[in-house]
């Protein structure tokens, strides 16, 4: 079954690509053993092609949350703008570490790649952090994406926005 909206369920592959990426992109720069290199130019290949489908998918996630009031429009903007300079610099922090790993042989050019890919890779971590810091807003500030309706029948209440309250005796 796949759930509707998809972006939730696909963002957090690139999260922990990307963030796991970055370290080793950068350990990568200076250790160019145990295929270290290779591993780093994978992570960021597969946080990259997972940054891509999740952008792709908040695209479509934004058309379902409808109308918000200024401030959460303002936060939505911000969560799409971070979130398409994730993908950004994981694209090209991907191609710099397969760059980098691929040159093995030549030692000289890698170390000139190898920091570019870590620093885009930083980039990148940088870049989900801040767009999981604007959509944890639109979500839990904003409430974009929350069923109020089962949120009320699940605190024991039988209408929207009659669940039980802070206080309420048993």
């Amino acid at each position: 079954m796949i759930p509707d909206p998809l972006h939730p369920a696909v963002v957090h592959f690139p999260i922990v690509l990307l963030l796991l990426g970055a370290p080793l992109a950068v350990v990568a720069v200076f250790v160019r053993c145990w295929n270290l290199p290779v591993l780093a130019a994978v992570v960021l290949v597969l946080g990259a092609a997972g940054a891509a489908v999740a952008t792709w998918t908040g695209g479509e996630a934004a058309e379902l949350a409808g109308e918000l009031n200024g401030g959460g429009e303002q936060v939505l903007d911000e969560h799409e703008e971070w979130g398409e300079r994730a993908r950004n610099a994981g694209i090209v922090a991907a191609l710099l570490a397969v760059t980098s790993a691929a040159l093995f042989r030549k030692p000289v050019a890698a170390r000139a790649v190898g920091p570019a890919a870590a620093l885009a890779a930083i980039a990148a971590a940088f870049s989900v952090a801040q767009a999981g810091h604007y959509g944890g807003q639109v979500v839990y500030k904003h409430g974009v994406g929350i069923n109020t309706a089962a949120v009320a029948t699940t605190q024991g209440g039988t209408e929207p926005g009659q669940g039980r309250k802070q206080g309420d005796d048993d």
